[in-house]
């Protein structure tokens, strides 16, 4: 289920995120450890995550993803093996919270990108997702929420 799409202006956000170009079908077996391994590089340095994980993608491919996976911190990070310091640039997007499994996230953002063109909008090419609830909140995959966030072309 995907909530009403809003237009939003987000924040510049600093971020310790992990660069991942990789296969599509690795994802499931990828993305996690390196969820792990930002947040435990993060811990190791005494900074505080300034809020939940996320996904930035940076082109939509079928076959191959190019993307980064963090957490917004309070205060920059010195790189650390994998996890480097980065930001998520303050951006007008379009933001909507689907809430369901991660199988459903292909169609929410479907919907989404449709929503996107029925109001004669541009999207840029990256998007993000940011994890607002999922299985170390709650065991039901169908409470999960993800807040999907596309910026649009300026």
């Amino acid at each position: 289920m995907l909530d009403h799409p809003q237009i939003v202006r987000t924040e510049r956000l600093l971020t310790a995120v992990i660069p991942l170009t990789i296969p599509k079908k690795e994802i499931g077996r990828m993305m996690g450890p390196a969820m792990m391994e930002v947040m435990a590089a993060v811990g190791a340095q005494g900074v505080t995550p300034a809020g939940p994980m996320f996904a930035h993608h940076f082109r939509m491919d079928p076959a191959v993803w190019d993307f980064e996976v963090g957490v917004p911190v309070a205060k920059p990070i010195s790189a650390s093996g994998r996890v480097i310091p980065g930001e998520l640039a303050a951006r007008r997007v379009v933001r909507a919270v689907y809430q369901g499994t991660y199988e459903g996230l292909g169609p929410a953002w479907g919907e989404l990108i449709d929503w996107i063109a029925d109001n004669g909008l541009t999207p840029a090419e990256d998007f993000w997702e940011t994890y607002l609830a999922g299985p170390e909140n709650n065991p039901d995959p169908s409470g999960f929420r993800t807040e999907l966030n596309r910026p649009l072309a300026e």
